[in-house]
């Protein structure tokens, strides 16, 4: 799951999280505005849990359809560190990769959803899905 990140030379002017339905808005500079929800973030995290110590070795993530972002701690001038509902707090989000990770979300998420299914994870779909 090793994502590419480009350099968007934008910086967020609002970041709103969502308690309620679990997603997190952020607003760029250039205009665009993204909601990202906490699953997606999760399963997206930039950490070694998920991403292994090397290309090849990434880790599906299974079973967050609940998760919930928590706290949001900044990270310099330049990230965010989302602290999960499952405990997960590892993953530093810079603004390039939100931005990446919301201009590409839809083909993203349906990336990850046919891994779950090859690898024959039926996903609990919630309510608010």
């Amino acid at each position: 799951m090793r994502l590419i990140v480009k350099s968007c030379n934008t910086w967020p002017t609002e970041i709103k999280l969502h308690q309620v339905s679990n997603v997190l808005e952020i607003s760029f500079a250039d205009g665009n505005v993204f909601q990202l929800p906490s699953e997606y973030l999760r399963v997206y995290t930039p950490s070694a849990e998920a991403l292994g110590h090397a290309p090849g070795h990434e880790i599906l993530q299974t079973g967050k359809e609940d998760v919930a972002i928590k706290e949001i701690k900044p990270i310099g001038n330049y990230a965010i560190a989302p602290v999960f509902s499952d405990g997960h707090n590892s993953g530093i989000y810079t603004w390039d990769l939100l931005y990446m990770l919301g201009a590409e979300y839809q083909r993203l998420w349906a990336d990850y959803l046919n891994k779950l299914e090859a690898a024959g994870y039926k996903r609990k779909e919630s309510p608010k899905n």
